[in-house]
C-alpha cells in the first residue's frame, strides 16, 4: 500500500490511492461499472461544452477543449460498443456521488476568475482520479482483453488531467493555481477516506 501511493502521488497529485478491493468488486459488476463508466464520458463531454460556453472570450481554453468534447464522445460511443458487445445493457443514470461532494467545495462567491479556477480544477481532478481508477483496472482485471481496455482510457485521462492544469494556469498566477489545487487535493482525500466502496461506481 505503502508503494503504491507514492506511485499514486508521483503521477497524479492525489494523496490517497483506490482501496484495493474495489478492483475486485467492479470486475463481479461489469454491466454497472461500464454503464457509470459511460455515463462519466458523457458528462466530461457535456462538461467541456459547458466551459467552452461560459468561457467563449478565452481562446485558448476553447481550442483545447473543442477536440477533448469529440474525444470524450468517442469514449462514451466505445464503452457502449463494448456493452454491446457483450449482449449488457446501458442502465439509468446514477446519482454521482463522489461529484457531488466536489461541487460542494466549488466556491460559489468570489470574483469571476475564483469560480473558473474551481471549475477547471474540479475537472483536473475528476480525470486524475478517473485515471488512477482506469490504472487500477488496466493492472488489476482477471480478463486480458479488458485490462487493455482500461489502459487506453487510462492513458487518455492522464493528458486530460494536466490540460485542466495547464488551462488555470494560463489565466490565473500559477501560485494561486498550485495553493488552491493543494486545498483540493486535501479535501479529495478526506472524500476519498469516506466513501463507500462500490464496485458498481467509477468513482
Amino acid at each position: 500500500m505503502k508503494e503504491e501511493s507514492i506511485d499514486v502521488k508521483n503521477i497524479l497529485g492525489l494523496q490517497l490511492p483506490t482501496d484495493p478491493r474495489w478492483v475486485n468488486l467492479a470486475e463481479m459488476q461489469l454491466e454497472e461499472i461500464l454503464t457509470d463508466h459511460a455515463y462519466c464520458e458523457q458528462k466530461a463531454a457535456t462538461t467541456c461544452i459547458t466551459l467552452i460556453q461560459r468561457y467563449s472570450d478565452k481562446e485558448k481554453l476553447v481550442k483545447e477543449l473543442s477536440p477533448i468534447v469529440t474525444e470524450e464522445w468517442g469514449h462514451f460511443r466505445m464503452v457502449l460498443a463494448e456493452l454491446g458487445k457483450r449482449k449488457l445493457h446501458l442502465g439509468k443514470q446514477r446519482k454521482d456521488v463522489y461529484v457531488n461532494k466536489l461541487i460542494a467545495f466549488q466556491k460559489k462567491d468570489g470574483s469571476p476568475d475564483d469560480r473558473m479556477l474551481d471549475h477547471l480544477l474540479m475537472m483536473a481532478l475528476i480525470e486524475a482520479r478517473s485515471c488512477e481508477r482506469f490504472k487500477r483496472l488496466s493492472e488489476g482485471l482477471d480478463d486480458g482483453y479488458m485490462r487493455n481496455f482500461y489502459r487506453k482510457f487510462m492513458e487518455s485521462e492522464a493528458g486530460h488531467y494536466t490540460l485542466f492544469i495547464d488551462l488555470a494556469e494560463t489565466y490565473i498566477d500559477k501560485v494561486r493555481v498550485r495553493k488552491r489545487w493543494k486545498e483540493w487535493l486535501a479535501y479529495e482525500k478526506e472524500t476519498m477516506k469516506s466513501a463507500e466502496v462500490r464496485g458498481d461506481r467509477i468513482h
